[in-house]
């Protein structure tokens, strides 16, 4: 049965939203004295929405609501104004319209139209493929080569291997975790992409250590060994690919059990972010699938997104997916499909992830409100006084995995908490293998919540790649990618009790 806004949900909503306009009359003095943030108010948009994720599993209109309190609290109660329309308006926003909506969604439209990544996924699993857990490793393995972040594994790892996966009645649950945690994570254990340049303009000049640029931008790779939760987390994936772990939490359990048992790959009520239209295959009878049909695109599209930046250091992901397009459409009118059929499968992608794009956009728009309102440096101004340095690594792992499950996104986590952290850890203890420590316990804190929260574009794009529900995804992957940060912050303790 779906979850839906039921009477005293709906209550709940309004009696939130009331308080939030009662305590609007209080903005003054909310808003702390050189600051920069609303105190514990600005806690309340982030919050709310995730409590409304959980609580409703509707996460556009829990989206809707954060914004709202969001403008209420920051005193800009036009929020149409204030937020919405400069966040749609924003470059970022731009290219998820034409990222996510148009070229990904066109790209696997295409790709049911023409049948290129099921042939692909067909050639490639029946050498390998033979029951669940060879399909699961199936899908790891191809989560590991396509490394380069969120938006490219996720769907070009998730929509290759689902096919695969289904016929092997490996549920999406499953499959959502599996794509997930083997992209954001082994983009920072396998750093050949933009995140070093990214992170290392955040944290040049910030303490003595980072006085270079080229130093900064290389000391993703000095703290590889270092960043515990993805190792962690992709060692659990691994395991749990192989049907090798002893405990995966009840939900997903039972989604196995399901899968296996009833042939259900999605629980019965299930609302999969993607639209049945790109879960379908609908190749023209006449037309006759080849290897071009997916290893054309793929090759262009990683070849100009990865290329330009072995050559000269820049990673063209839009324009990578734009001609990724163009080559599927021209390799099927060169293999005779009608004009009409290729435009179809690409306009019938595009409808496929209209919810996703619209997620996605209100995601930007909820990271402009958290950044009106101070979250993140209200997090860390309140804890950062009440560290014993042994303790730090831990602590700033924490904080970075509740920055990034609150607002969504790792590198919006970065560019708040790199700053701060780096010199905070520099005047605690200045050594550089603490602040190894620290640089690293920042770097897979903020994945966490990639890799968790509902809105997140990788826990999104997971879900829609593999035709999952999302909040049945974030809700059997928490569990174990919250074990892993556990996991990760008793080491960070331990080690650092040795280094200091």
């Amino acid at each position: 049965m779906r979850y839906g806004l039921k009477p005293r949900k709906i209550l709940f909503i309004l009696f939130v939203l009331t308080a939030v306009v009662i305590i609007r009359t209080q903005t003054d003095w909310l808003r702390e004295n050189n600051s920069g943030d609303f105190g514990l108010w600005s806690l309340v948009p982030p919050l709310l929405t995730i409590s409304l994720c959980f609580l409703t599993r509707e996460v556009i209109l829990s989206l809707f609501f954060g914004i709202l309190a969001g403008g209420l609290i920051s005193g800009k109660i036009n929020v149409v104004q204030e937020f919405l329309i400069p966040s749609i308006g924003s470059q970022k926003y731009g290219e998820i319209l034409l990222v996510y909506l148009w070229c990904l969604g066109g790209l696997i439209g295409l790709w049911t139209k023409t049948g290129g990544a099921l042939f692909f996924a067909q050639r490639i699993g029946t050498r390998f493929v033979r029951d669940p857990r060879s399909a699961k490793l199936f899908a790891f393995l191809l989560g590991v080569v396509f490394h380069q972040g969120g938006t490219i594994s996720t769907v070009l790892a998730g929509s290759t291997s689902r096919p695969v996966c289904d016929a092997k009645k490996v549920s999406h649950e499953e499959l959502t975790y599996i794509i997930d945690s083997t992209a954001s994570p082994i983009a920072t254990l396998l750093p050949f992409n933009v995140w070093p340049i990214y992170i290392g303009s955040l944290i040049v000049g910030t303490t003595p250590l980072f006085a270079d640029l080229q130093v900064s931008q290389s000391y993703l790779f000095k703290a590889i060994p270092y960043n515990f939760y993805s190792w962690i987390a992709v060692l659990l994936t691994f395991f749990f690919s192989w049907e090798k772990l002893p405990w995966c939490g009840r939900r997903m359990h039972q989604a196995i059990i399901r899968a296996r048992e009833e042939n259900k790959l999605n629980r019965d009520g299930a609302a999969p972010l993607v639209s049945n239209e790109l879960c379908v295959m609908k190749v023209p009878q006449s037309y006759r699938v080849g290897w071009a049909d997916f290893l054309v695109p793929i090759g262009v599209l990683l070849g100009v997104a990865i290329l330009p930046y072995l050559l000269f250091g820049k990673l063209r992901v839009s324009e990578a997916f734009m001609l990724a397009v163009l080559s599927a459409m021209i390799v099927a009118a060169c293999k005779g499909m009608a004009l009409k059929d290729i435009m179809e499968g690409f306009i019938d992608g595009c409808k496929g992830v209209t919810i996703g794009a619209v997620i996605l956009g209100l995601a930007v728009t909820m990271g402009s409100v958290s950044g009106a309102l101070g979250t993140a440096q209200f997090i860390i101004r309140t804890t950062s006084h009440m560290i014993a340095p042994f303790l730090l690594p831990a602590i700033l792992l924490f904080i970075t995995m509740l920055i990034s499950f609150s607002i969504g996104t790792s590198w919006g986590t970065y560019a708040v908490v790199f700053p701060i952290a780096m010199p905070l850890a520099w005047s605690v203890h200045p050594d550089p293998f603490f602040i190894t420590l620290c640089f690293a316990a920042v770097t897979g804190g903020s994945v966490y919540g990639d890799n968790c929260s509902p809105i997140s574009d990788t826990t999104i794009l997971s879900s829609l790649a593999c035709c999952g529900d999302l909040m049945d995804h974030v809700l059997t992957q928490l569990p174990l990618a919250t074990a892993a940060a556990l996991v990760s912050a008793l080491l960070y303790t331990a080690v650092a009790l040795l280094a200091i």
